[in-house]
């Protein structure tokens, strides 16, 4: 048995005596380090651990990343590696750990859903007239709000019945960390919240503050306005799940395609970060794409 492999089960054998660890676990240390015992194998002639320097161990996650492993498992797989290593500085067997501040690959970061342009004009066409339901009148109003401000889910359930400033257009709204900010409202949005307000009181119970409120008078939950939306988007045809950020995503991506002003995009979802913000310019990019492919004359694919 070669000095590497000797080792390996010499690991094993160690945590397997300290029962800190499940049989799976184990079973998964093993399995990494055999799979950097081979890749070192093919790098050359290695008979040692002490032979193992940095640039292999960069070069390991590397190679498991072009292999098709995902992030997660690299980042796992790395971490039986420190482990391991710091088996062997303990056993005297080697003077430093080359897989320390090694990171996996970073994961794909998914793209949010949104709506087109028209998927919303269908989800927001409403006729309202005195008499339409009054829970109908409100879900608009929830929507509408929505995709007008870029809300999040929680910050459209706590707005208040007089949080809503008609005279400036705009709202405001505790984000995360409890900051305070002020967004705009639209026409459409400020239409149909007016609307509910004239229904409103034939829900609310005498002193509810909220603007959105169920059949019992009180505040609409965050989950209420979950299966509202559901509820809508089932009325209107849409047979797939539609998520409440799905609103805010698309008035994200809308506004940023329209002004290309990611700051103000930004400043408006409430992003503590810019870097945030911007997995919405990888949106705006892939519309460009597909404008590119459908109208370059040299784009088109025969």
């Amino acid at each position: 048995m070669s000095e590497l492999i000797d080792s390996i089960e010499q690991f094993i054998d160690s945590i397997e005596k300290s029962g800190r660890y499940s049989d799976n676990t184990i079973k998964a240390f093993y399995q990494d380090l055999v799979l950097l015992e081979r890749f070192l194998g093919e790098r050359g002639d290695i008979s040692k651990w002490s032979e193992v320097n940095d640039p292999m161990a960069r070069a390991f996650p590397a190679r498991l990343f072009q292999r098709g492993h995902s992030p997660r498992s690299i980042g796992r797989m790395l971490s039986s590696c420190r482990k391991f290593f710091h088996f062997l500085i303990n056993e005297k067997t080697v003077k430093s750990n080359p897989f320390t501040g090694i990171s996996a690959p970073k994961a794909s970061q998914n793209l949010p859903n949104t709506f087109s342009v028209d998927d919303l004009n269908t989800l927001l066409d409403e006729k309202i007239d005195e008499e339409t339901p009054a829970n109908i009148v409100r879900d608009r109003a929830i929507i509408e709000l929505f995709y007008s401000s870029g809300l999040r889910l929680s910050e459209l359930a706590s707005i208040d019945n007089d949080t809503i400033d008609f005279a400036e257009n705009q709202v405001k709204v505790i984000g995360k960390g409890s900051k305070e900010r002020i967004v705009p409202v639209g026409t459409m949005a400020r239409v149909a919240v007016r609307d509910w307000l004239e229904r409103r009181s034939e829900y609310a119970n005498l002193g509810e503050k909220a603007l959105f409120v169920n059949f019992r008078g009180s505040r609409l939950s965050v989950r209420g306005i979950q299966f509202r939306l559901t509820e809508w988007a089932k009325r209107k045809g849409f047979s797939q799940h539609i998520h409440p950020h799905a609103l805010r995503h698309s008035f994200a991506s809308h506004l940023l395609e329209s002004s290309g002003d990611l700051r103000a995009v930004q400043e408006m979802l409430g992003h503590s970060d810019i870097s945030t913000t911007q997995i919405y310019t990888h949106l705006d990019f892939q519309h460009l794409a597909k404008v590119f492919d459908r109208s370059h004359p040299r784009a088109k694919k025969e």
